[in-house]
């Protein structure tokens, strides 16, 4: 089986929205952004099933969600945990619940990175298979340095080697399940993303392209950018431009 576990813990203070709507919640032509994420899952004919980890104060609603729109493919709607970390293990243990096999893939991705693709998805589930990992990536368009506490610049990384990972990242499931359980034993529960939780546990992590437009809806800036993201998609399927 593959898996996405789609994760969105979070309460989005750095969005300022009003009402402090988190920012999973604030919708774009009447449909909320984790709406718009989860469909793309739901659509994708790689996908068997949908596990959503979410903001405890907001599991009522994401059921409600998930039952408007109709996605059957989400087996499971669980809260999240106290760090991004714990939420995707929360959606984990579900999807582990449901494996049947060692050979069954999770796409690991942002509940607010609602810009990517089918292709995106298939890509990743093909690069599991052949390399045991993928992580959704874009080349760095600006160049990228390293720096030391004193803001020193101690190494100018080179251009055509560097890349900014975004999501989703996948893996087989009951590896990263494992590393997870280990991790969390360890005493790692707030590691910032799950290729660099793998990473540091010695496994082997394989690049995959994404989309430039493949953003992370954090700031106010974020969900214009967004917005406009998503009004020229839907301009160039009417208008064809």
């Amino acid at each position: 089986m593959n898996f996405a576990v789609i994760f969105a813990g979070g309460v989005g203070t750095r969005m300022h929205s009003k009402e402090s709507v988190p920012k999973q919640f604030l919708k774009v032509h009447g449909k909320p952004i984790i709406a718009h994420t989860i469909d793309i899952f739901q659509r994708s004919q790689d996908i068997d099933a949908i596990v959503v980890s979410i903001v405890s104060s907001g599991v009522e609603e994401m059921k409600n969600i998930v039952e408007k729109y109709r996605f059957t493919k989400v087996i499971a709607v669980v809260e999240g945990g106290s760090t991004g970390q714990l939420s995707i293990f929360n959606g984990l243990k579900v999807a582990n619940n449901y494996s049947n096999s060692d050979e069954d893939i999770v796409l690991i991705h942002d509940g607010v990175r609602p810009l990517i693709n089918e292709e995106v998805i298939k890509e990743n589930i093909k690069s599991v298979k052949n390399f045991g990992s993928a992580i959704t990536s874009t080349p760095a368009k600006e160049t990228f340095v390293l720096v030391n506490d004193d803001k020193n610049v101690v190494e100018v990384v080179d251009r055509k080697k560097s890349f900014i990972a975004k999501a989703p990242q996948s893996f087989k499931l009951e590896e990263i399940f494992k590393v997870e359980e280990q991790a969390i034993k360890s005493g790692y529960t707030d590691v910032v993303d799950s290729s660099t939780l793998m990473g540091m546990f010695g496994k082997t992590l394989h690049v995959v392209s994404g989309p430039y437009e493949n953003i992370k809806i954090t700031t106010p800036d974020d969900f214009y950018m967004f917005k406009a993201l998503f009004d020229a998609k839907e301009n160039e399927q009417i208008y064809g431009l």
